[in-house]
């Protein structure tokens, strides 16, 4: 078990968004409820931009425009937006995204504004490098058992994602737990420490054969007894 107060081991590195930001330019919208069909069968789509100290705001975007800003900027990196013919910017993070259920058509996003000066919270997702010598040893699979973690942090100190170089996991029981991910010191991990995110699965012989091995002296004295009662 990993203690709490653990110091994260460097096993890999993170990386801010503030170096490749994410910009996408927005248009008033005037159409709403029923009639927004219109303008999704023209290719465009319904946004709601809210957040803290501002009013709510119905926009829209072309749906290959939006599409390929939400790709690029995920979860947990904040989008630079403005308003055509409006000055000023807003940043803000995806977190209500609607898709058609059949033609996976983008239907509708919720956009949230953040404060910069105020932390706020994402799911960063944790990407997996290198080669594990512990799983090569008895020719197990890398199992990833958790693909995003929960972290707190000021919106231009958010990492878009957090890399785990595998070259720590050098036997074949290594485990990697929440703890152990390269955090950075502006961030604050709100995942359960111990939460298992990599882990090392044997193969189905060699588990059989540990299986055997461990239940071996079990077999063989229920085998004497029998014996002894004929």
């Amino acid at each position: 078990m990993v203690p709490r107060d653990l110091k994260y081991k460097q096993i890999g590195d993170h990386r801010p968004m503030t170096t490749n930001a994410v910009q996408i330019e927005l248009d008033p919208r005037e159409l709403m409820g029923k009639k927004v069909g219109r303008l999704r069968r023209a290719g465009i789509v319904p946004v709601h931009l809210y957040g803290p100290g501002m009013e709510p705001r119905s926009l829209q975007c072309q749906a290959t425009t939006l599409i390929r800003t939400l790709a690029a900027a995920g979860g947990a990196t904040p989008i630079h937006i403005t308003i055509q013919g409006e000055s000023g910017t807003h940043l803000a993070f995806a977190r209500e995204i609607q898709w058609h259920p059949i033609r996976d058509d983008l239907m509708h996003v919720d956009l949230l504004a953040a404060d910069i000066t105020r932390p706020v919270t994402a799911q960063v997702p944790v990407i997996l490098t290198g080669e594990s010598a512990g799983a090569r040893s008895v020719n197990g699979t890398v199992m990833q058992q958790l693909r995003t973690v929960d972290v707190q942090a000021l919106p231009l100190e958010m990492p878009s994602q957090i890399e785990v170089d595998l070259a720590v996991m050098d036997s074949a029981d290594s485990v990697i737990r929440a703890a152990d991910l390269p955090i950075p010191g502006s961030a604050s991990l709100l995942t359960d420490a111990e939460e298992l995110v990599v882990r090392i699965e044997l193969p189905r012989v060699a588990e059989e054969v540990a299986t055997s091995e461990d239940g071996g002296e079990d077999v063989s004295e229920s085998a004497a007894e029998e014996s002894s009662e004929e």
